[in-house]
């Protein structure tokens, strides 16, 4: 037996010696492992804190503003924006309804959500005003104007992390001011919960712009102070609230055309 181990022994022994240097060899030639990746997902976190923060300062912060709402196509037009310190608000909408042809204000109060009608151009009877929903409801769609919503119910969005959003620091836009983010949608949904553009607020909450594709608010002039509660427009009324489509235009009744041959 011990002249059968020797010859074993030393064939072994080489192998035994050389497998370190082998290990040490094939390790260092393994490629590096890759840099950190995370310094972007960081960034957007970080932008996402931030206009989190901005949209719960907007919350809170109560005032009377006027916003200049320009849209392709259209004169630009001066929305009032009123946040109580009741909590209560009110917008006012130039040309908010039946295809632009008839001023509307909409506000919510503890009563409620409501649509009132205002004299315009398209309309000469006394403002009045019908409920629509309950406080928080949203708009039906037909009488749903979007201009209110950056400044009332999509700041519960925008302070939402549970928002299906991507959010990026941004440049202002041409006209707008403050500290400017980009928010995108992220859900496939075809109900997404904000229009996606771009979001500008001062640093003390104070919503100073919004670009989307239904148009653009831009701050103008420096807020004055709020009231206790808003107050309505009008009275409340049994009436129906007023689409923002344009009414259809009549069509003539062929009886009260003159037949041909009468002078």
């Amino acid at each position: 037996m011990p002249v059968l181990l020797r010859p074993a022994v030393r064939v072994l022994g080489p192998l035994v010696f050389a497998l370190p240097g082998c290990l040490v060899a094939c390790a260092s030639a393994q490629p590096p492992p890759p840099p950190p990746t995370d310094t972007v997902p960081v960034q957007v976190d970080a932008a996402r804190d931030e206009l989190a923060a901005l949209a719960a300062a907007a919350q809170d912060r109560h005032l009377v503003a006027q916003y200049v709402y320009s849209r392709s196509g259209q004169p630009d037009r001066t929305v009032v924006f009123t946040s109580a310190n009741d909590g209560s608000w009110r917008v006012d909408v130039p040309g908010g309804a039946l295809g632009g042809t008839v001023d509307i204000s909409l506000a919510a109060t503890a009563d409620g959500l409501f649509q009132c009608a205002l004299p315009s151009p398209g309309r000469v009877e006394p403002a009045s005003c019908v409920r629509v929903g309950e406080r928080d409801e949203p708009l039906p769609r037909r009488v749903d104007p979007r201009v209110q919503h950056p400044l009332t119910d999509w700041l519960d969005v925008l302070t939402d992390r549970r928002a299906p959003l991507a959010v990026a620091p941004a440049g202002a836009p041409e006209g707008l001011t403050g500290t400017c983010y980009s928010v995108d949608s992220t859900s496939a949904s075809l109900n997404a919960p904000l229009d996606v553009g771009i979001y500008c607020y001062d640093q003390d909450g104070t919503p100073t712009g919004v670009r989307t594709g239904t148009g653009t608010l831009r701050l103008a002039g420096t807020p004055g102070p709020p009231p206790a509660a808003v107050q309505l427009a009008g009275p409340v009324t049994d009436g129906e609230a007023l689409g923002t489509a344009a009414p259809p235009t009549p069509t003539p009744d062929p009886s009260d055309s003159p037949s041909a041959g009468t002078p």
